[in-house]
């Protein structure tokens, strides 16, 4: 995208400036400005959610037609792989090979989303089991909310917005959407595909801006029924004190674990929590931060472990073979490297990495570090990893469960009746017995507990929340 080009917001199927302050878009690993957006006014936003209700009020597609939509949607996207892969790369730092891959996933979200809107339904209920009630028969529709609103995080700037935006209009519902300020290039142009592809332009409503002046006064608009976000706890927090009683899925943050066992697949767990801890610069909320491997293995593990990370080509996202990119920002790089030092002058050693070349962060392992640091504690968004011995299983779990958060896990054994039990006694919304804890399936149910949000994703499931159950009953 070249300079001069504007970064637009979409009101009422009409593409416009914002009227507030302009903010440069600049890519992240050459640091060249890429575009520029003007953040939405407060009128702006009101206009934003007024088109979605008209639009919702008026705009009838059956589910059929709504189905078709989307298909088509993922059709365009697909045609534009490698101008979507690019600017994934530019305005994420995301390396090639996984802004290639999120798009072909952002096109199989349009699918799935496709076909479960097609197969939305209630279900029979057995009224008549009830005394007396010989008489009547009972059924649940599932009706849209209405107005969906939504936020997405940074790091994976096309596929977040097709899980928040794609269930959405496959269950009937309208949209008004925010896509953060130092990525909007992809959700813009997805937004424009949607219009090229046939939806009704008051039904998908794009607007920009910071979280405060534009995200906050969204998510706590009267006339938005249903909310979306992915993003920080403490954010999300905030969101859900602004709502009140109305519904909300909070996808927030974590300190994912996964776990190694002495019988486990030592090389498949090696290459596999590498990928997890270091692909997308270790910022997604299910990146490994605290790998525990059992004692009895951990001199056998570790250097598979190190030979994998130190493997891992680091640099500029564009060249096909890097596995590392740059973070979203150097000031964030900067404060990984702070966590870093504070956990090795509190004693922790570094064994691969350490080494903060701008934005970039080489992939960090850790050892020792003292159960208090921020490294532990916190959740580092980063490309740092820490190694935690332990002695037996149950005392890993107690350890996995020992914080505010409860997102993902991973699990490496080959004994199913200890990885079934496990599965039990975490604490935290998905489970991945012999993966990492990254691993991700788009057509899968995910969200977390505790601190770690609210609320499921997944076409099928997100669209269970964005509508409500409606009970029926018919006195014959």
């Amino acid at each position: 995208m070249k300079q001069e080009h504007q970064i637009r917001m979409l009101i009422d199927g009409q593409w416009t400036d914002g009227e507030g302050a302009a903010v440069a878009v600049v890519d992240k690993f050459t640091g060249a400005e890429l575009g520029r957006l003007r953040s939405a006014s407060p009128a702006q936003v009101e206009a934003a959610v007024a088109a979605a209700r008209a639009a919702f009020n008026t705009i009838r597609l059956e589910a059929y037609e709504r189905s078709r939509l989307l298909n088509r949607v993922a059709d365009l996207i697909l045609a534009e792989r490698e101008a979507l892969a690019a600017m994934i790369v530019a305005e994420s730092g995301v390396p090639w090979k996984d802004s290639s891959n999120e798009v072909v996933r952002t096109a199989e979200t349009f699918r799935v989303s496709a076909e479960e809107g097609r197969r939305l339904a209630g279900e029979i209920v057995p009224i008549q089991g009830a005394s007396g009630q010989s008489g009547r028969m009972a059924y649940t529709l599932r009706v849209p909310r209405g107005v969906v609103g939504g936020i997405s995080s940074f790091n994976s700037p096309l596929n977040m917005v097709a899980h928040k935006v794609a269930p959405a209009l496959a269950s009937g519902n309208a949209v008004v959407f925010k896509p953060p300020v130092a990525t909007p290039l992809s959700a813009t142009r997805l937004f424009e595909l949607m219009l090229e592809a046939g939806v009704p332009g008051g039904l998908i409503n794009l607007i920009h801006g910071g979280g405060a002046e534009v995200g906050a006064p969204l998510a706590a608009h009267p006339g938005v029924d249903f909310f979306t976000f992915t993003g920080s706890t403490p954010v999300g927090k905030a969101i859900s004190a602004s709502r009140g009683m109305r519904a909300t899925a909070l996808e927030l943050g974590s300190i994912a674990a996964t776990i190694v066992c002495a019988d486990g697949d030592l090389e498949r767990a090696a290459v596999r929590c590498a990928q997890s801890g270091f692909r997308r610069q270790g910022q997604a909320c299910t990146s490994t931060q605290r790998l525990f491997v059992e004692r009895a293995v951990m001199d056998r593990f570790l250097p598979m472990l190190l030979e994998q990370v130190e493997a891992l080509k680091v640099g500029d996202p564009r060249d096909h073979a890097t596995d590392v990119g740059p973070m979203i920002s150097e000031a964030e790089a900067v404060r990984a490297e702070t966590w870093v030092r504070e956990a090795t002058d509190r004693g922790a050693r570094v064994l691969t990495g350490g080494e903060r070349r701008g934005a970039i962060l080489t992939p960090t392992v850790l050892a020792d570090a003292d159960p208090a640091s921020k490294v532990l504690c916190e959740e580092i968004f980063a490309p740092v990893l820490t190694v935690l011995p332990f002695d037996t299983l149950d005392e890993a779990i107690d350890r996995v469960n020992a914080t505010p958060f409860g997102l993902a896990a991973g699990l490496f054994t080959r004994d199913l009746s200890r990885a079934l039990k496990a599965a039990e006694r975490l604490h935290v919304g998905v489970v991945h017995l012999n993966e990492a804890s990254s691993s991700r399936v788009d057509l899968m149910p995910f969200g977390g507990v505790k601190d770690s949000g609210v609320g499921v994703e997944g076409p099928r499931y997100a669209m269970r929340e964005m509508t409500q159950e409606r009970l029926v009953t018919i006195t014959l």
